[in-house]
């Protein structure tokens, strides 16, 4: 029984899990994906990427995995500002760990980052085997929240830390406005045309929509066992960013 709103959403239809939906959309836009991710959010991604990264700093953490890792922008910014012993980067889609990979051969930096095909409700690492774990405009598309950041706290060490970066709905004027606008005919528009996909870029604002925010999602890590949970909103809510201990 899904517990929360945007895990009836699914990419194509009704039938069929929402993760096997996500993983087929995932491998369609693949292609397109970096680039789309840039233009929609007007390049303003990157500076959320480092904020959430320079949370992890004062820690040094030396085993990360980075969640719904996609074609691993994140991972690599964040193998880039800590230098960890090894990060490994987990998505259901392999045809996006794919274009990950050639970027990381690319940029010689095979030694510390890999690439795992993970469902993140059952994870296959053993307990307590990271000191952080990030997740990247991903947690919006796990089918069981719930279940998903149980099984991240599982596998961090007593101590370790949960950052989360995810797109949200701004409340305030005007920007509450104009993002509901930007949303409805902007972003599915741009994203039918460069993606070649028609559902995957109207899937994405609904998602975002129904996603729980703020308090909401800081009470529900709480449930989740996490300790010491805050949350910051960024460009007048476009994102917010979450930070929370095992």
């Amino acid at each position: 029984m899904p517990h929360y709103p945007q895990e009836n959403i699914k990419p194509y239809d009704k039938n069929g899990s929402k993760a096997e939906q996500v993983e087929r959309m995932f491998d369609r836009i693949a292609p397109a994906y970096d680039n789309l991710n840039h233009l929609l959010s007007w390049g303003i991604d990157k500076r959320w990427r480092k904020k959430a990264i320079a949370l992890l700093r004062p820690f040094r953490p030396q085993h990360i995995m980075d969640v719904a890792t996609g074609t691993g922008d994140f991972a690599i910014k964040a193998c880039r500002m800590l230098n960890p012993q090894e990060l490994i980067g987990t998505d259901i889609s392999e045809g996006m760990m794919n274009v990950g990979r050639e970027k990381v051969k690319q940029l010689g930096l095979e030694r510390q980052i890999s690439f795992a095909k993970e469902d993140c409700t059952s994870l296959s690492f053993p307990d307590n085997r990271f000191d952080a774990i990030t997740v990247a405009f991903g947690v919006r598309n796990f089918e069981d929240l719930d279940c998903g950041l149980r099984e991240m706290r599982r596998v961090l060490m007593p101590g370790g830390h949960l950052v989360i970066l995810e797109l949200s709905t701004p409340e305030r004027f005007p920007m509450k406005q104009l993002y509901a606008i930007y949303s409805k005919m902007v972003i599915p528009a741009l994203g039918r045309f460069l993606s070649k996909d028609r559902s995957a870029y109207t899937y994405l604002p609904q998602s975002i929509k129904a996603f729980p925010q703020g308090e909401v999602m800081q009470e529900i890590m709480r449930k989740a066992g996490f300790s010491e949970v805050r949350f910051k909103r960024m460009t007048l809510g476009v994102c917010t960013l979450y930070f929370a201990t095992k």
